[in-house]
């Protein structure tokens, strides 16, 4: 629905950044590589988005890759993973080590995320094992 925003930015933190988008703050849930990489305050950033609507809330989510914003995707496919511990995970692991860890079956690697267990951990590394095998 909303691809991408383009904009001042006027706050960050490492879980969130406000973009200003010719006068309309939006404010976005990142996760802590993009909130790395985002500019200083008051300067242009663009940020790639993912809309997230559940019944009681809709959330912007903002990422500084493609590659980041796919994997975000990808995770959320996974029983259990919504969106904010899909967030957790790429704050706690790129993107690239993800598929690495994943096709490797790391499952140690994805329990050192706080909030992730073994189990969930094991899921992750099932699931998109065939997924990351087709790219």
């Amino acid at each position: 629905m909303i691809e991408f925003l383009q904009g001042v930015l006027r706050s960050k933190d490492a879980v969130s950044a406000v973009l200003d988008v010719q006068g309309v703050g939006y404010h976005l849930h990142i996760s802590f590589p993009t909130f790395e990489a985002l500019p200083a305050e008051g300067e242009s950033a663009t940020l790639l988005t993912h809309l997230h609507v559940r019944e009681d809330a809709m959330q912007l989510f903002g990422f500084i890759s493609a590659n980041e914003r796919r994997r975000f995707r990808q995770l959320q496919t996974i029983s259990g993973i919504g969106a904010r511990v899909a967030l957790n995970i790429l704050s706690g692991i790129s993107p690239e080590e993800l598929r690495l860890r994943v096709g490797n079956g790391d499952v140690a690697a994805f329990t050192r995320i706080p909030g992730i267990g073994k189990k969930t951990a094991e899921r992750i590394v099932v699931e998109l094992r065939d997924t990351f095998a087709k790219e």
